[in-house]
């Protein structure tokens, strides 16, 4: 299934190459998104391991994911009287002093689906079909429910979490692309994902941008080679080059 939001460096469009890449289920009985974002691996499957875990550093995300989980009917009331509008876009990214955690993920979800690109900062002119995908977070909440939602700095979280079993995929901001994203990934980040993902027990399937200073951080790794179209409509037919990083 799809997610139920986009979010900067998704994996619509590589899912399945990355999930080619899975080792055998029965290696792994822990499956964890490190870096959650909009989950779209996580989605791909009905179900990865006995336990699943999603991780995000932005509490807001985190939120939204936890109250779709939780209170799907309570967020959906809440977005019931949604009309796609540049007025109802601004006061969604406003401060979210003083409201619950329903009325904060319906502010945020908003704020993903009428953003451009899902910047969270400008308005997207692009029509949506926004009751569809008000209907959708049913779907996307029985997924979730055997899923554990984890607000964690990605180093904690892989030593909480490490197994011999266990299967880490991690997608992080992309070197030199930190600045894109909301939550700042600082370039020491990928020399300390680096070391964490070094000394770990289980297994680990990372994605990145295709760059000499990932390739030599990675050096000794199995790297796979992918591309992808760019989707935008004014460099349509581009192409990204991407790495699938393994320590398997």
């Amino acid at each position: 299934m799809n997610s139920f939001i986009s979010w900067i460096g998704g994996k619509k469009l590589l899912r399945r190459q990355i999930l080619e890449q899975f080792p055998d289920p029965g290696t792994f009985d822990r499956y964890i998104e490190v870096f959650g974002g909009a989950a779209w691996i996580l989605f791909a499957k009905e179900k990865h391991a006995k336990l699943e875990v999603y991780n995000d550093i932005n509490s807001n995300l985190v939120n939204l994911f936890r109250v779709v989980k939780y209170h799907p009917e309570a967020l959906q009331k809440e977005l019931n009287w949604i009309l796609m509008s540049r007025e109802q876009f601004f006061d969604s990214i406003q401060p979210m002093k003083g409201l619950t955690d329903i009325q904060k993920a319906a502010r945020f979800w908003i704020a993903i689906k009428e953003s451009f690109g899902t910047s969270l900062d400008s308005f997207g002119l692009v029509p949506k079909d926004i009751p569809k995908a008000v209907e959708f977070l049913m779907e996307a909440s029985d997924r979730l429910k055997r899923v554990v939602i984890e607000h964690l700095d990605f180093e904690h979280l892989i030593k909480t979490y490490d197994r011999e079993s266990a299967l880490f995929y991690c997608d992080p901001p992309y070197y030199e692309a930190e600045k894109y994203y909301p939550d700042r990934f600082q370039p020491e980040d990928h020399i300390r994902l680096h070391n964490a993902l070094n000394q770990i027990k289980g297994k680990f399937i990372l994605s990145y941008n295709d760059c000499p200073e990932i390739r030599e951080l990675y050096k000794g790794y199995c790297m796979i080679e992918v591309d992808r179209t760019d989707n935008l409509p004014k460099v349509q037919g581009r192409r990204y080059r991407e790495l699938i990083i393994k320590n398997y």
